[in-house]
């Protein structure tokens, strides 16, 4: 089966810059930036997303902090290990980038903030209730990347998507539409120190299991065709 990795894995991001650009990483000679992006909710407040651009995307970009952009490109994870334990640190990884403008990008105003994932439950999810009542559940979602590589993505389901993914078993096959979303919490030690993080997720507006039967079924009909 021939897996389209833009497809499992796709996003569009159209906010603001709001930081300088810091060097990442260099991989065979690339090199990589990081910066901030500022992303407004419609409840009004905003989501600062991590964004990691290649140099070759920038070379005749300026990044100046103010300017509104649109983004394309994939929600990823990797593994850092910092105080000996590793920690799943997230990050949009830029394809595309260009600056905002509203004849290019009127289609996708009422989505300034879209990604879309398919892949597999691998941590049993996790339902909960808020003290008001509100259900919660949070999954973990293994998206199939080139070069036998995957990114594991948290994500958050609300209500009645809440309840269908309670008694989801690991290995289930989704696709998920949703937002990223950044999150504050506090990070409490044996000591008494509490530390203020960041984390990043998935906030899940539509759900869909994938019948893979069904899907076996659809190919082998084109393939007969």
């Amino acid at each position: 089966m021939i897996t389209n990795y833009t497809e499992n894995n796709y996003l569009v991001l159209i906010g603001k810059i709001i930081s300088e650009k810091t060097f990442s990483h260099e991989i065979y000679g690339e090199s990589f930036y990081l910066f901030n992006l500022e992303v407004p909710r419609l409840s009004g407040n905003e989501d600062i997303i991590p964004i990691t651009i290649s140099e070759r995307l920038i070379a005749n970009f300026d990044l100046d902090i103010g300017k509104k952009v649109v983004i394309e490109g994939q929600f990823r994870s990797y593994n850092s290990y910092e105080n000996e334990r590793n920690r799943l640190v997230l990050t949009v990884f830029a394809k595309d980038i260009m600056e905002y403008k509203e004849e290019l990008v009127e289609s996708k105003e009422k989505n300034s903030n879209e990604v879309v994932l398919t892949g597999y439950i691998c941590k049993k999810p996790i339902y909960r209730q808020t003290p008001f009542g509100r259900e919660i559940a949070d999954l973990l979602l293994a998206v199939n990347r080139a070069y036998n590589k995957s990114d594991y993505i948290p994500c958050i389901a609300w209500g009645r998507n809440a309840r269908f993914c309670e008694n989801m078993e690991i290995g289930t096959e989704v696709k998920v539409v949703g937002r990223v979303q950044s999150r504050i919490y506090e990070k409490k030690y044996e000591d008494g120190r509490v530390e203020q993080r960041v984390a990043y997720e998935v906030s899940i507006g539509s759900l869909e299991v994938i019948d893979k039967k069904e899907n076996e079924e659809e190919n082998n009909e084109a393939e007969a065709i």
